[in-house]
This record gives C-alpha cells, sequence and structure tokens, in this order.
C-alpha cells in the first residue's frame, strides 16, 4: 500500500449501485441481506439471534458522540455494479481509478502474498499469490469462505468474539458482510504479508466486515489492514470485527492502517485469543476519521503465551474524537503482555488511552506493563488517560507509566524560521514522537505510518 499527496482520493464520485439494503434495522432486513447472499441456513439463524440480542442490548452510555448517529439512516448492504474477480483488469475503470490511487495492484505486486479488497459490503478483487497456494494457505473473502469451508468457519466464526458481547458487536453480527478468511496450516511461515484493504465509496452506508484469521500449530503470519474513504457530505458508519485464534506455538502480527475520511464514525472490535506460547502483535495506526473507538485485545488463554499492543491514535481538528487502547487478559501462567499507547491531539482533537490489564487468579509469575505517552499540539486539544488494571494473582508483576507533553511554540518557530511550514513541522514532530515505538516494526507498516502522518497534518487531510 502506497501512499502520496498526489493520488488522494478526494471528495466522494457517484458510482452505480446494484443493491442496495436500507431502513429500519429489523429482522426483515437482516432476512434480506442474508437471502441475497444465498448463506447457508446456519449463517441466517446465527443473524436473527444477533438482531434480538442488538435489539434486547442497551446503548453503551458511555461513548461519546454515539448519540448522534442514526443507524436506520444509513444503508447496511452495498453492493456496487461489478463483478468479483482475481484480476485488476476486469474491474469497472471508475473502482480500477480508485483503487490505483491508493498504490494498490503496485503494492500487491512488489510486497504481499495476498490481496482482498473490500468497496462497500462486497470483495471485488482478491488475489493470491503461488507462495500461499504451496503452503495450502486458505486466504479469501468471508463470504467465500462460509460457503466453500463450512466446517472450518463455524468452529471460529464467533468463537473469540461472540455476538452478545456488547450492542454493536451485536450489530455487526446481524449485518456483517465481506471481510477476510485466513487459515494458516501447522508449521507453516508466510514470508510475505497478506493485506485486506476497505473501502467506503458514498455517504450514509453501513460497513460491517468481518475478518478471521485462524493461525494453525507453530505457524507464523502477518496480516495488514488498510482502510480509506474519500470525503463525503455526510457521515458514514464502520463496525468491522476482527477475530484472531493463534494455536500452540504461532505468531500472528496484525497491523492496521485506518486513514479513513473526516466523515466516517469508526467503531472496531479486535479479539485475539493465544493458546500455549503463541504471540499475538498488533499495531494499530488510527489516523482520519471523525470519532475512532477501537481496542484490540488478546486473551492469553495458554501458558507462557504473549502479547505486544501498540497503538498511535491522532485526533486532529475540532471535535475529532480518538478514543483507544488494548486490553489484556491474562487467564494461564507466565504470560506475557506489553502495551504502549501513543496518542496525539491537535486543532483541538480529543485523544484517549482507555485499556484493561485483568490477571486472573492461577496466572502465575505473569508480567505485564502499559506506557502511555501523550502529546498535546495546542492549547484547544486534549488528552485523557483511563488505565484500569484488574490483578487477582499475587505473583504477578503489572506496572504502569505515561507521560504528556505539550508542544512549544517555540519548536514551531524554529522550523519555520528555516522555511518549514506549519503543517510539515507538526508532521515532523509527531514521526519524532512516535518513532522509538517504530523499531522492529517491519519495513512497510513504518513506511506507511509515516506516509500517512504527514498526509494528516498536510493542507489537504486524510482522505484517502
Amino acid at each position: 500500500m502506497h501512499f502520496d499527496v498526489g493520488s488522494l482520493l478526494g471528495r466522494s464520485m457517484p458510482y452505480p449501485k446494484e443493491v442496495e439494503v436500507k431502513g429500519k434495522i429489523s429482522r426483515d432486513l437482516v432476512e434480506e441481506i442474508s437471502r441475497s447472499k444465498g448463506e447457508p441456513e446456519w449463517m441466517r439463524l446465527l443473524r436473527l439471534r444477533a438482531i434480538e440480542a442488538f435489539e434486547r442490548l442497551p446503548m453503551p452510555n458511555w461513548l461519546e458522540g454515539v448519540e448522534s448517529i442514526d443507524l436506520d439512516e444509513i444503508a447496511a448492504y452495498v453492493k456496487p455494479k461489478a463483478e468479483s474477480s482475481s484480476e485488476w483488469e476486469d474491474l469497472p475503470d471508475w473502482m480500477k481509478d480508485a483503487y490505483r490511487k491508493l498504490g494498490l495492484p503496485e503494492a500487491e505486486a512488489k510486497v504481499l502474498s495476498g490481496l482482498t479488497a473490500v468497496f462497500d459490503s462486497e470483495n471485488m478483487i482478491t488475489r493470491v499469490k503461488e507462495e500461499l497456494k504451496k503452503k495450502n494457505v486458505i486466504f479469501m473473502s468471508m463470504d467465500e469462505a462460509v460457503k466453500k469451508y463450512p466446517d472450518l468457519v463455524k468452529e471460529y466464526f464467533g468463537r473469540v468474539f461472540p455476538y452478545n458481547d456488547h450492542k454493536f458487536a451485536a450489530l455487526h453480527y446481524a449485518l456483517w458482510s465481506g471481510g477476510a478468511f485466513v487459515y494458516v496450516p501447522k508449521g507453516v511461515k508466510v514470508l510475505n504479508p497478506v493485506e485486506a484493504f476497505f473501502l467506503i465509496g458514498s455517504e450514509l452506508e453501513g460497513q460491517f466486515e468481518h475478518t478471521l484469521l485462524v493461525a494453525d500449530e507453530g505457524s507464523f503470519i502477518h496480516f495488514i489492514e488498510g482502510c480509506a474513504a474519500p470525503i463525503l457530505p455526510k457521515f458514514s458508519f464502520h463496525d468491522g470485527m476482527v477475530e484472531i485464534y493463534a494455536r500452540k506455538r504461532s505468531e500472528v502480527h496484525f497491523t492496521t492502517i485506518q486513514n479513513w475520511s473526516g466523515s466516517i464514525i469508526n467503531f472496531n472490535n479486535k479479539r485475539a485469543i493465544a493458546e500455549d506460547y503463541a504471540n499475538v502483535e498488533w499495531v494499530e495506526g488510527s489516523i482520519g476519521s471523525k470519532i475512532t473507538f477501537t481496542y484490540p485485545s488478546t486473551i492469553l488463554k495458554g501458558r507462557g503465551a504473549s502479547t505486544k499492543n501498540i497503538s498511535i491514535g491522532i485526533a486532529n481538528g475540532p471535535s475529532k474524537i480518538k478514543d483507544v487502547g488494548s486490553k489484556a487478559i491474562h487467564v494461564a501462567p507466565e504470560t506475557r503482555s506489553l502495551i504502549i499507547s501513543k496518542s496525539i491531539s491537535s486543532g483541538g482533537g480529543i485523544a484517549a488511552y482507555r485499556g484493561l490489564v485483568k490477571v486472573l487468579k492461577g496466572a502465575r509469575n505473569s508480567v505485564a506493563h502499559v506506557q502511555c505517552d501523550s502529546l498535546i499540539m495546542d492549547r484547544e486539544s486534549r488528552a485523557y488517560t483511563l488505565p484500569r488494571n484488574e490483578v487477582d494473582e499475587p505473583t504477578a508483576e503489572v506496572t504502569h507509566e505515561a507521560t504528556v507533553g505539550r508542544l512549544g511554540e517555540e519548536q514551531l518557530f524554529y522550523l519555520a524560521s528555516r522555511g518549514i511550514t506549519e503543517g510539515e513541522a507538526k508532521a515532523m514532530i509527531v514521526n519524532g514522537f512516535i518513532r522509538d515505538v517504530l523499531r522492529g516494526l517491519p519495513l512497510e507498516t513504518v513506511s506507511i505510518l509515516t506516509k500517512v502522518i504527514e498526509l494528516e497534518f498536510s493542507q489537504l487531510g486524510s482522505v484517502g
């Protein structure tokens, strides 16, 4: 994935749509989505259980801005007028143009071993290279996996993040469409990353993609998730989900670069389960969007399991809210977790870290460390740190440290005196602020994050 200022999506453009399901969110609407996708009966019933839970569960009262969302106003399912394909040439010109601006064909050719891209509610292209085929790795759209591998999907779908976890999880399961399914066989190491890219094309849409990643014993994979949207006249709503199941001694790296335009209200549900000596590493680059709530979490279920979570949240602009963080649940002995949060608030934005470390009794000799650093770029912006530690095991070691820094006017003046614009100066300072957490990350992750941050503080803002 490659970003530069000259390849922005800009403002939304009209494009043909084949199916658009909208109206009050109800059992009938859920049935219509399931019927249009030709789903098996077990998935239809799961959706119906989820919509019942959605109607029953209370609205979270701690989510700032949630009251401004009118869910009945959005289209719950949108299928662009185009056929899914494995070849770029088969896509319509307007869609190829959008993907070309994002640099997806170039990234797929140079870096990735597999790519699937969702436009609105449907995977429009999925490409798998020989590396994955030779190693019997399953990589396809979630919709396709439901039909081709029903037993495997049923074993894990909703197992890591149940539909009745909270109201927006239930909404997701009732309306989900698109996403990626990955199964890495025992002992297989996938050397080059795979990527799923999600694009919302127009206003008043809901995108509910579901990604399920199963890493069997002793395997390794790096999954990159990218998100983008053009500038929209009204809002659109994203309520995606990621479930990761890491079997014994497997290793999963999951990188997210969210670069939504300021029109997107973004809820994200991400959770992993790690068995004995498995390792799950999250990198969450939360940039752009009007409001974002996301807390990638790991349940350390097996002895010696470990997790590392790096989150970078940038709230840039008036009324922009980034509420990000992480959870680490220590269930087994000798488990390890490291959570690092870097939040930046600028231009009147609000950035918050919200997290939980929970050590259950019996998780002997477990170790957890949380580090939260906030950078406030001006007097109008705000930053909050809301950590929570619950330790029921006396042999566990849990530590937390937090710092808050404010950008000084003398720093901007010094850079301006050398011909650097304010936007360029802020991007340089932010990249310096996060530099220490970028060490050790894959080069493609560092490159994308750096470019997206430069774009965020340019005059054009984050639009693609």
